[in-house]
């Protein structure tokens, strides 16, 4: 091991857990701490303004501009009693992270002092510059202007001195610049669909909402060996490194017992989230070293999007104060798991929930069949669009390799469910189906109590699967923005309920029974989107061919994938359902080509960086010494013996001119091939070409720098190895 890399790891190594601070209180004491939730609401602001905003959240009613002085007012007050000097407007930009710019609670008093204030106005809305933020040329240079405007259905909170305050952002024409926009349209459209829907089964359902419980998985490594990694440092992931020797294989670190410095810092995050009102409850090791994973209640789609992207934020300061780094990358280490974000979604009233099976009733069992299969319907009909919506440079590592789903969209339903539908498309009668519940399994073994058996099995190959009493979109990367999926699917299923009950009131309309009008339509739909249904192994090249034969989006291009946003049947859909323009998705999709190329960039230009500084001199200094030492034996010893002897150590000077010559000719033309994608005019034509060229140049290129890791003397290798980086201590 090298000097450098060896006081590098002994830093690492040496870190130790600090020490926790746990509150006195109990978890349920605290939770909340720094949210103006409505328990603070109903303290800090007039009963006439607080049941007015209640009504706004709960509700959906429009907000009454002028009770927003009010609101500032009582808001501002609990802020600075918590300690907060500023407040900021707290969006989510086009770049998968979150933005803010802080202001003080202070204006002059005309009197050569200060006050602090914080008004309705200010509460309301800002205005941050909307061209310095990706917007897929909506906003020129010159056309700074755009507004953040508050979101009441997400509450405010503090971070440390500052009062956040989630918003929308919005060019200064209308367009949206952000993801929290048009996820609160396409949860507005799913409500309203859906609601109309229910009312076939239940006249008093007033409003459906759409729930979402994420699952964050995340790997931790040492700062120390962090910083000297500059592609952990630059791109989250490491563009070079062998195997270790030992990694998953033994399946020994999924559930296995947490390391004392990742129980220490998980403590601390969880601590901190709750206070912040993130209703966090699980946490285990993950399958890959030094991988895990944190998952939180199930909460409204909204509130539960805005937690994921304030808990990625906490994840990344906390690990720092014990001596981590959080990668978030969905594959920042070649040959074990990467990390996903599965998202599991449904649907519930405000008198249940619509995708729990068995009902009480035959009723209520229809209600939840016409609820999934529509699902199926909309997730048929648009599953290239889904695929787009999770699809990124960095989740294109994982999907398809080892636990990840393949990168074809389809829905695993198990056993039970399927045989229902196979029932209705072939029953010919108004006949209403029975479903059953969990069912009692007895092992042999006295003392342990009748297992409850779930009526469906878990499918870890399907992208999208039905889990019990919701979907699983398992195709979601780790470091992603919750609400890309979310957009897509809730409006597509928006689209698709709308649809289903036009259908059923024409038939209705020529005398059909309800219930008969209902089954009709739900049996045809059965039928049409049959392609998306699969149960099987998703890894199989069978079932690659298979999709293809069955019409669904088996491409594998991200820039190409990104298409599906700008097809007819797409722009359509969002367009009909209120989502978004047409405009605003050209404009994403110029963002989303952007992206992708800039990433790989860097990358690229990261990788020959390391090359050209660090593996060629390493390299050819160690074939220095190889070759020194084959001239000191031919001094030493007989020509014959000292051929014999020096064999093995010039098929390695050998290895390594042949590698380093490969890497630094394909480096040379991985530059010359940037400079011929730079030039393209189109985002969509230079992204696909940073795919088809710069990409699988890479990939060459890190094959022989790999091999001359395991050639090259370990003490002169500056880079620390996965052997190091991949198990804490």
């Amino acid at each position: 091991m090298s000097k450098l890399r060896f006081r590098v790891v002994e830093t690492a190594f040496k870190k130790r857990a600090l020490e926790v601070t746990v509150p006195k209180e109990r978890p349920s004491e605290y939770f909340a701490k720094y949210v103006f939730n409505k328990e603070k609401m109903f303290r800090y602001l007039p009963s006439k303004v607080y049941a007015k905003l209640i009504d706004v959240i709960d509700n959906g009613a429009p907000l009454d501009r002028s009770i927003a002085d009010e609101v500032a007012a009582g808001m501002k007050k609990w802020a600075i009693e918590m300690g907060a000097t500023h407040y900021t407007h707290w969006f989510h930009p086009l770049t998968e992270g979150t933005a803010e710019k802080h202001d003080a609670f202070v204006e002059h008093d005309g009197k050569g002092g200060m006050m602090e204030e914080f008004t309705g106005k200010l509460l309301v809305q800002q205005e941050p510059d909307a061209s310095s933020f990706p917007n897929g040329g909506i906003r020129n240079t010159f056309e700074a202007r755009g507004y953040s405007a508050w979101d009441p259905s997400s509450p405010a909170f503090i971070v440390d001195d500052t009062l956040c305050i989630p918003t929308i952002f919005v060019a200064y024409t209308g367009e949206s610049l952000d993801y929290k926009a048009p996820l609160l349209k396409a949860l507005r459209a799913v409500d309203k669909a859906a609601v109309e829907v229910c009312h076939y089964f239940d006249p008093e359902v007033k409003k459906v909402f759409a729930y979402l419980g994420w699952e964050q998985e995340y790997f931790l490594v040492d700062e120390g060996l962090y910083a000297a990694r500059p592609d952990l440092l630059m791109t989250g992931r490491t563009l070079t490194g062998h195997d270790s020797a030992k990694n998953q294989q033994l399946e020994d670190h999924y559930f296995g017992a947490i390391p004392p410095r990742v129980a220490a810092f998980m403590k601390d995050l969880e601590i901190e989230a709750l206070k912040l009102g993130i209703p966090v409850k699980t946490r285990h090791n993950e399958v890959a070293p030094n991988q895990f994973e944190l998952a939180p209640i199930f909460e409204e789609c909204n509130l539960a999007v805005d937690h994921n992207m304030l808990i990625m934020g906490l994840m990344r300061k906390i690990a720092r104060n014990h001596g981590f780094r959080v990668l978030l990358h969905e594959k920042p280490f070649k040959g074990v798991n990467g990390s996903g974000k599965h998202n599991n979604w449904s649907l519930g009233t405000d008198t249940g929930v619509l995708l729990h099976a068995p009902g009480k009733t035959p009723e209520e069992n229809l209600r939840f069949i016409t609820f999934v299969v529509n699902t199926l319907m909309a997730v048929y009909r648009h599953n290239g669009l889904l695929k787009a919506s999770i699809s990124s440079a960095t989740n294109a590592h994982r999907l398809g390799a080892n636990e990840a789903p393949p990168a074809i969209i389809s829905s695993f339903l198990g056993k039970q469910l399927s045989q229902v539908l196979d029932h209705i498309e072939e029953s010919t009668t108004d006949e209403l189906i029975a479903l059953s519940g969990k069912q009692g399994m007895k092992l042999d073994i006295p003392q342990i109590p009748e297992l409850m058996i779930d009526n469906t099995d878990r499918n870890r190959t399907s992208p999208f699967a039905f889990t019990g009493n919701r979907f699983e979109f398992r195709a979601v990367g780790s470091e992603a923005n919750c609400a890309s999926a979310m957009i897509a699917l809730n409006a597509a299923l928006a689209e698709q309920l709308a649809e289903f009950k036009q259908e059923v009131d024409a038939l209705i309309e020529k005398g059909e029974p309800k219930i008969t009008a209902i089954l009709d339509v739900i049996r045809k739909y059965i039928k049409i989107c049959k392609p998306i249904h699969f149960d099987g192994n998703g890894y199989s090249d069978e079932w690659k061919a298979e999709a293809a034969r069955r019409g669904l989006d088996c491409e594998t291009s991200v820039p190409v994938i990104f298409d599906n946003y700008l097809k007819a049947e797409s722009v359509a859909m969002f367009e009909k359902t209120g989502v978004m323009t047409h405009k605003e998705l050209e404009a994403r999709n110029e963002v989303k080509w952007e992206m992708y190329t800039k990433k790989i960039q860097i990358e690229a230009r990261v990788l020959g960086d390391l090359a050209m500084n660090h593996i060629i001199p390493v390299a050819t200094q160690y074939q220095s010494e190889l070759i020194d030492n084959v001239y000191k034996m031919k001094e030493l010893f007989p020509a014959e013996k000292a051929a014999k002897l020096s064999a093995k150590n010039l098929e390695l000077i050998e290895e390594i001119a042949d590698r380093t010559a490969f890497i630094k000719e394909h480096v040379d033309a991985m530059i010359e091939a940037r400079k011929v994608a730079n030039k393209i005019e189109s985002e969509r034509e230079k992204a696909i070409a940073y795919h088809d060229t710069i990409v699988p140049a890479m990939e060459e290129i890190r094959y022989h720098i790999d091999k001359l890791e395991l050639i090259v003397d370990n003490q002169m290798w500056t880079l620390p190895k996965y052997r190091e980086l991949l198990f804490i201590r």
